[in-house]
């Protein structure tokens, strides 16, 4: 139960579930994380290492930069929940928003880009 409820608290936060609305679109570097949502480098770190503590998400070093992506939950109950908001999430006008930053930001962004 402790599990469940531990997953469950990792989404009570706007800034986590915007990120991983943004993460539905593949493996995305932070930069990429940081420049779609217009937040601090550190606060989105904080915010990533908190869901990959939980297992909402995966991260992998890439030379100096660290690339996440969405996790399979542990729970049963949380892979449901994912699923719920996998197909909700992008309705919402500040996700809309923060996908329309991304593309754009994707379109401009070369291989020296990140740091």
């Amino acid at each position: 139960m402790n599990e469940l409820a531990e997953g469950l608290k990792a989404l009570a936060d706007p800034t986590r579930l915007r990120l991983l609305n943004l993460l539905r679109n593949g493996e995305l570097c932070v930069c990429d994380l940081t420049a779609s949502l217009e937040l601090p480098q550190p606060k989105v770190s904080r915010h990533l290492s908190y869901l990959k503590k939980e297992r909402w998400v995966s991260g992998r070093r890439g030379g100096k930069w660290m690339y996440y992506t969405l996790s399979i939950p542990r729970h049963p109950i949380l892979i449901r929940v994912m699923e719920a908001l996998h197909d909700n999430l992008g309705s919402h006008e500040i996700a809309i928003a923060d996908e329309a930053r991304l593309r754009k930001y994707l379109k401009t962004k070369t291989s020296t880009h990140c740091g």
